[in-house]
Order: C-alpha cells, then sequence, then structure tokens
C-alpha cells in the first residue's frame, strides 16, 4: 500500500514540480531552516521573538535525539529506494530526481526532514498562532517533498508529523515553566533586559 502511494506521488512528477519540490525539501536539510530561523529570532527579530526562538532550538533538539538519534536506530528501517532493503545499494523502482538518493545514507523512519520541521512550526505556533501557520504550512510542504521525492515511507512521514508536533509543543511547556520558575530568564526571553543580565553584567 505504502508503495503504491508513492507510485502516485511519482505519477506527479513534471518540469515545474521537480524543481520546486527539490528546492522545498532542500529548505529542511539538517533543519537549516529552522535553525536560522531560531537564530534569528533570538539575536536580530524585535525582542519579543526570543522565547520562540528558545523554544525553536528546544524542539529541535528533542527531534534531533528522538529522531535521529533513538528512533531512526532503533527501528533501522531500510529506505524505500534501496535494492531490496539492502544499505545504500540504490534500486530502479523510483526515479532519482536529482540524484537525491545518493546523497542519503541514514535509516528511514521516522523522517527528519518532518520531524524538526513540525517541531520548529508547532513551537512558533505554540506562541504566535497569526506566524505559526505559515509555519506549519511550509512544515506541511517539506513533509509532501519528502514523498513527492519517493525518500520516505508514508508512515515515516506521518509519525514525524505527529512526534514533531509534541516536540514543540513539550519545548513549549518547559520553556513556560523556566520562565515562571526563574523571573530573570523570563525577562532576558521577554526582552526586558539584556543576555548579559544572566551572567550580572548588565540589567
Amino acid at each position: 500500500m505504502e508503495i503504491q502511494i508513492l507510485h502516485w506521488f511519482e505519477s506527479l512528477h513534471n518540469p515545474v514540480l521537480n524543481p520546486i519540490m527539490y528546492g522545498i525539501t532542500t529548505l529542511g536539510n539538517a533543519g537549516f531552516l529552522w535553525i536560522l530561523m531560531a537564530l534569528l529570532c533570538l539575536t536580530v527579530l524585535p525582542k519579543k521573538y526570543r522565547k520562540i526562538g528558545f523554544t525553536i532550538a528546544a524542539a529541535l533538539i528533542f527531534s534531533l535525539i528522538f529522531c535521529n538519534g533513538i528512533m531512526k536506530n532503533l527501528w533501522q528501517r531500510p529506505r524505500c529506494f534501496w535494492e531490496n532493503g539492502q544499505y545504500m545499494v540504490i534500486s530502479n523502482e523510483f526515479e532519482n530526481l536529482y540524484n537525491i538518493f545518493n546523497s542519503i545514507s541514514d535509516f528511514s523512519f521516522p523522517s527528519g526532514h518532518t520531524s524538526a520541521s513540525f517541531a520548529a512550526a508547532l513551537a512558533i505556533f505554540m506562541w504566535r498562532k497569526k506566524e505559526g501557520i505559515w509555519a506549519i504550512v511550509l512544515a506541511s510542504l517539506i513533509a509532501i517533498s519528502r514523498l513527492y521525492l519517493t525518500v520516505h515511507y508514508p508512515t515515516d512521514v506521518l509519525a514525524s508529523l505527529i512526534f514533531g508536533s509534541l516536540y514543540g509543543i513539550i519545548a513549549y511547556y518547559i520553556v513556560k515553566a523556566l520562565m515562571k520558575r526563574f523571573p530573570k530568564f523570563a525577562d532576558v526571553l521577554e526582552g526586558k533586559v539584556t543576555y548579559r543580565s544572566l551572567i550580572g553584567k548588565d540589567k
């Protein structure tokens, strides 16, 4: 059933969508887009976004630990494009757009792109609904691009959507708890004081 779904996505391949989907999927490579967003929130954007940046960072760390560090190695699910499940032996069953299969060497379940994207998107959404909706839309496009490029099974993406969202929500409540427990930390994340105040050198 999952292979049939992937072949359906493959049937959508065309010269217009191919570069668009490939470009979208590269936004999620190594969580670069979301890491950049966290850094911008923490340093460049208005101070009201500091807590969002910190929450994104925490959510991405959870995703890295549980998705990439634990779950992938625990399940060790072969990629759908590996020949007979053999590690890094590329089959001819799916179209290898832009030779993307050749650059992927980790296991399939769950999808790291999807997990990190929804972790970050929900971290944003929990603080600011308007910006969060757009982040969720982008995360969804990244998730769909993984299926379009046939680098993940649908259940890889579905599980990552769920777990990634949980990472973002959990990160939000942890950050809120820390802000309540440590008033100085809260003042920093709310932009009332500078980062230097955390080490007692500024107010």
